[in-house]
């Protein structure tokens, strides 16, 4: 049995490996890292990207691919559903360091499939709400800034990255602790109350520190 880490890096703040350290974090052993860098998770299916389709090739029956959310497999609800059935049926295990959530195929008890299948339904549905909102929201920022014409200034650096947003926001739909969020994300209790407290606001603050960033 092999342990995978599936990491999904598509922004400066992303890497492969704050990933893996988050699920060694997590109590995982991992094996292999397969690293898809560059690469948009909104608009690029999982086995279109170079990486993602590797999976499909290395993945045995009895391995288990670690993920930090479901949101790395796929670009939206029917690819991300799709592609955890299809390791489902392969015999692999699918795990998330967020949560700790475990998606098996072995599971015969026609309740658990259900739970199981409905659970992967509304986290699919969840991780895909949340990218649309955050791209909408960084459409928002990127107006903003063009509009303050500020290409020589970059102002003040949000206290959070792209990614720790993002933990925040699934951690916060999941209804988790504000210590735990602020653990899991490696962020003071202040700013996760911050975030929870405005969300609207923190999303068009670090995309409008992004719009900047590339305008200057």
């Amino acid at each position: 049995m092999t342990t995978f880490l599936y990491a999904r890096v598509s922004t400066a703040e992303q890497t492969a490996a704050h990933q893996l350290t988050q699920a060694e974090a997590s109590g995982f052993h991992i094996d292999r890292v397969i690293e898809d860098d560059g690469v948009s998770g909104v608009t690029t299916k999982l086995i279109e990207r170079p990486q993602g389709r590797r999976l499909f090739d290395l993945l045995r029956a009895g391995d288990v691919l670690v993920v930090r959310w479901i949101d790395r497999l796929g670009r939206n609800y029917a690819d991300v559903t799709d592609n955890i059935r299809a390791f489902m049926r392969q015999g692999v295990i699918v795990k998330t360091v967020i949560n700790r959530m475990v998606f098996d195929g072995a599971t015969t008890d026609p309740m658990q499939q259900a739970v199981r299948d409905a659970l992967i339904a509304f986290m699919a549905a969840t991780a895909q709400a949340q990218a649309e909102a955050s791209k909408e929201a960084q459409k928002a920022g990127i107006a903003h800034a063009k509009a303050m014409n500020e290409r020589a200034y970059l102002g003040r650096q949000p206290s959070y990255t792209r990614e720790q947003l993002a933990t925040v926001t699934t951690l916060l739909a999941n209804d988790a602790g504000i210590s735990e969020i602020a653990k899991t994300a490696g962020l003071s209790r202040q700013t996760v109350y911050r975030i929870k407290d405005a969300p609207a606001e923190a999303e068009a603050l670090i995309a409008t520190w992004e719009a900047r960033r590339r305008a200057a």
